[in-house]
Formats: structure tokens, sequence, C-alpha cells
């Protein structure tokens, strides 16, 4: 059956013709020269948003993140960081191949720590330990099913790193999600961290790019491991347009966005063999599990997919879903359809 409802990723997004007609009309020169003319207002556009002095264009939020790490650390220096964070689970363990880094990883909430635990990770300054030297705070934290740091606790960690001579990114892959779901400007955020990366090809809907943004010195050096990654581009001008058309027309509809995720929340929690609180769905990720009568959660996956509903099983009971500008209320009342059908064999208790 044709998917009706993909709730895989708000990767998934396709460029609408508005974006596809800036995209194409875009104003383009050779980027690893210096001189495309819509990658650099795009930067200069995002180094304003996001408070910082200068911003770079990268191809995805992987390489946003293994530059940033590059940039601050040398071989042998360690990460503090949550279980759950995106750079130590989903970037091919780039920390430790691309940047010879090891990992001190926290067990928060959700993905998210707080100051105290940056604190007690911190390794003594003794020739027989790693050199702590970064701190990744990863804002909406995916694993942690889109949950948002509250401001403060950033605040917090931001002083202890300061105070202890650590470097603080921000992987603000989802940061515009935190944001809408606070009612705070990015700067909120970012004037507590020395470096930030966000992703336009997520819940923003461009098909490719993120951009780093940190003090002059900090991008110049993340601009040599760019190219060092391979991540140097020609015309890129063209990618830029998406981004920038996204900037300037989707950050305010992520609210609808994290509407659909609390209503198909909701429905789900009152389905028999799901177990989920929709206190947890701030945002538009949410990750529910699945009881055992219901089969595996590759198996439900998969008769979701057979009745035209795409989802991501993360675990043996545990599925993924997450709404986006490519799936609308309709489309979601579809999903919790299927769902119903789906569980309606199972006994309630």
């Amino acid at each position: 059956m044709k998917i009706i409802a993909d709730l895989r990723s708000d990767t998934v997004t396709r460029p609408s013709p508005a974006m596809r007609a800036a995209i194409a009309g875009a104003e383009v020169g050779d980027d690893v020269l210096g001189d495309d003319p819509t990658v650099i207002r795009l930067q200069e556009r995002m180094a304003e948003l996001l408070g910082k002095e200068a911003s770079l264009f990268v191809p995805s939020g992987s390489m946003a993140n293994q530059v940033s790490i590059r940039s601050v650390t040398e071989p042998g220096d360690e990460i503090i960081c949550d279980i759950h964070t995106h750079s130590y689970n989903y970037e091919a363990a780039g920390p430790s191949a691309l940047c010879g880094c090891s990992l001190a990883l926290l067990h928060g909430q959700r993905g998210i720590f707080t100051a105290g635990d940056v604190e007690a990770a911190i390794r003594p300054n003794d020739s027989h330990f790693a050199h702590s030297r970064v701190v990744i705070v990863e804002n909406t934290n995916n694993r942690g099913g889109g949950s948002v740091w509250p401001v403060e606790t950033v605040a917090a960690i931001g002083e202890v790193a300061r105070r202890r001579g650590l470097h603080l990114h921000l992987d603000g892959a989802r940061l515009m999600n935190a944001c809408a779901a606070e009612g705070v400007k990015p700067t909120d955020y970012t004037r507590h961290v020395d470096s930030v990366s966000t992703c336009f090809s997520k819940g923003l809907g461009a098909p490719v790019g993120s951009i780093v943004a940190g003090s002059g010195a900090f991008i110049r050096r993340a601009h040599r491991f760019r190219k060092m990654f391979g991540g140097g581009m020609r015309q890129a001008g063209i990618l830029a347009a998406g981004a920038l058309y996204a900037i300037d027309h989707n950050l305010e509809r992520l609210v609808k966005d994290h509407a659909n995720a609390r209503h198909l929340a909701e429905a789900l929690a009152e389905l028999p063999g799901i177990g989920l609180d929709p206190c947890d769905v701030q945002t538009n990720i949410i990750i529910f599990d699945v009881d055992e009568r219901l089969g595996t959660s590759a198996e439900l996956a998969e008769r979701l997919g057979a009745r035209g509903v795409a989802v991501f099983d993360t675990g043996p009971s545990q599925i993924r879903a997450v709404t986006h500008m490519d799936v609308n209320r309709e489309q979601i009342d579809f999903a919790i359809g299927v769902f119903r059908e789906l569980c309606s064999g199972i006994a309630v208790a």
C-alpha cells in the first residue's frame, strides 16, 4: 500500500514549490573559494540569528558536530555528554574515529543532565586521565523523545564549563523546535554556549544542510576541518537558498507539528498495548513502548507500513513517530485509525 502518513522522521520532508523556485533562482559562486553570495548571506543571517560572531554552512548535522568537536580538541581529550546524545549514537563513532576523543557518558533524564552531573564527570588534572575538554548538550534530544532543555539548565552548565575551562557545544539540530516549544529566541540558549549547530533539513524542510556558529577564530578552524572531512562544496548557493527560504518561512509553523504530535500521542496513549505518557511529548517526536501482545516493534512497524503508516522501530519493543510539515492533521487521523485497528484485538486489562 502507498504510504499515506510517513512518520519515520522529519528528514523525509520534500521542498515545497516555493522553496524549489528559490533554489532554482539562487545566485551562486564557488564556496570553497569563499565567493558564493547566497552561502555568504546564509552564514551572515545565521550568525546574527544565533548570536555568534560567525557561522559556517556544512552538508550535514553530523559534520556540523564533528567539525565543532575537532576544532577544539586534540586526540586523547574527552567529551562529556548524555548516553542518548546524537554524537555518541548516530555519527558512526566520529568522536573517536575523526577526533581521537573518548566519551564520558552521563545518564540524565530523557537526555537532559545537570550542571552537577558535568562537574562530577570532569577528570582530575592528572597525567593518568583523559583531558576533559568538551560538553555537548543536544536540544531537543532525539532519543529522549524530542525533550526540551530548560534555558536555566543550559545556563548552569555554561557556568560550570567556563569556570572549569571546557568548551560547551550545543547540538541544536532541532533547536528551532525547542524555541517554538518554550516560546524563546535561539539566543536565549546560545548565549550560554561556545558553539552551536542547527539543521535545515529536519523540521524546517530544506533538502540539505546545517550550520555551525561560534567565534571568528572557532569558525576559521572549523572551516579547515570541514575541508579535511570532505565537506567543501562549490556552487553551494543552490543548497543555501533552500535553507534561507526555510528560515524565512518555516520557523513559526513548527508549533503545528508539535500540536499534531500531541494529538497523535493522546490518541495512542488510550490504546491497549501502547505504553506512552502524552506529557512526555514536548515537540514533534513521539517514542512509545509496544506490548508483546502486538508482537515486536519491528513486526508492528511492518504491519503499520502495510496499511500506509511508516514509523521506525528503535528497539525490540519501542517505536518512534515524528510529525513534520509534510504530514497534516488529516493524515495524523488516518494514522490513528490504523493504530486503533491493529490494537483492537488486545483485551483491556
